[in-house]
């Protein structure tokens, strides 16, 4: 009997895997992630070299106003022009790659039946901005109290509370995201921003309606002016280090929008109206327009045996 030898396989043979059960179970894998870095772009970049022209121009503008008053009436002149000068540097430095870092966030992603996974960020911070808010707000709040005649306790409780405020921005800037810390420090800088309202908005209006009608109502103006675009900055910063909702471009633009407003055109306002308000004037003599009088100094002689 001859026996066909496919036939006897077709019987004798059972499947190895059951007909429509699947016997292979996916493997659980993670991919590794690459990092994520949010920093500036074209646009961004631009708007920093624009902004650097801008600040060179409205300071060599300002300065060639102040040769036009005398010396002990420039003292509105020299902080004005002080102010954009130290804008132009924290912009030239921001433009070409300094006075920039990276903030390092990592981010947890929770899964069911794999490992959790974690999506590190980079975000780059400017922390040339900041020096440059330390120097220029303190600068700013001077050329308001002098304005308003502030007295010196009140002037100088508020240029503390600003220096605080401007640190305590950038230590939140730097902080790990989701942890208590960052928002920490930014509720810090929040209550010191309302101690320079309190100061600008009481304190400085009260001083300015002594001097004169005038008088009040430029600095009630140009304080309130002040105020609105100072409380605009917190508000971008929110947004853009604190929840990361906004691109660093955006911010870059952002910023550069407010910078323009709180400083050249600032001082614009300010040294166009002080020139046709008399009472705003302070008259500086003694050593600001003739420096250290040479009266009752002591002179050596070298030719002295003692």
């Amino acid at each position: 009997m001859i026996l066909d030898p496919i036939d006897t396989l077709k019987k004798t043979t059972r499947p190895l895997v059951p007909t429509g059960v699947s016997s292979v179970v996916p493997v659980p894998t993670v991919l590794p992630d690459s990092p994520e870095y949010q920093h500036a772009h074209h646009s961004g970049k631009t708007t920093l070299w624009v902004v650097f022209v801008l600040m060179v121009i409205a300071s060599a503008v300002f300065a060639a106003w102040s040769w036009r008053v005398p010396v002990q009436k420039r003292l509105y002149h020299v902080i004005t022009t002080l102010i954009t000068v130290f804008a132009a540097l924290s912009y030239f430095a921001i433009a070409t790659g300094h006075g920039v870092a990276y903030q390092h966030t990592r981010i947890r992603h929770a899964h069911d039946h794999v490992p959790d996974t974690f999506h590190d960020v980079y975000r780059q911070v400017y922390w040339a901005r900041y020096v440059d808010w330390s120097l220029t707000t303190p600068l700013l709040l001077l050329d308001l109290s002098l304005l308003a005649g502030l007295n010196g306790a009140h002037l100088l409780m508020a240029i503390i509370a600003d220096v605080i405020m401007i640190l305590t921005g950038l230590f939140a800037a730097f902080g790990q995201e989701g942890t208590p810390q960052k928002w920490g420090w930014y509720a810090i800088a929040c209550i010191a921003y309302l101690v320079i309202i309190w100061h600008l908005a009481v304190n400085g209006r009260a001083q300015a309606t002594a001097k004169s009608s005038s008088v009040a109502k430029f600095y009630t103006a140009i304080a309130g002016y002040t105020i609105v675009v100072w409380t605009a900055y917190p508000i971008i910063w929110g947004i853009a280090h604190g929840s990361r909702k906004m691109s660093v471009d955006a911010e870059i633009i952002a910023y550069a929008v407010l910078d323009l407003l709180a400083k050249p055109i600032f001082g614009i306002w300010l040294l166009v109206t002080h020139a046709k308000i008399p009472e705003t004037n302070i008259d500086l003599g003694g050593f600001w327009s003739n420096g250290l009088a040479r009266e009752g100094t002591l002179r050596l002689r070298d030719d002295d045996g003692a």
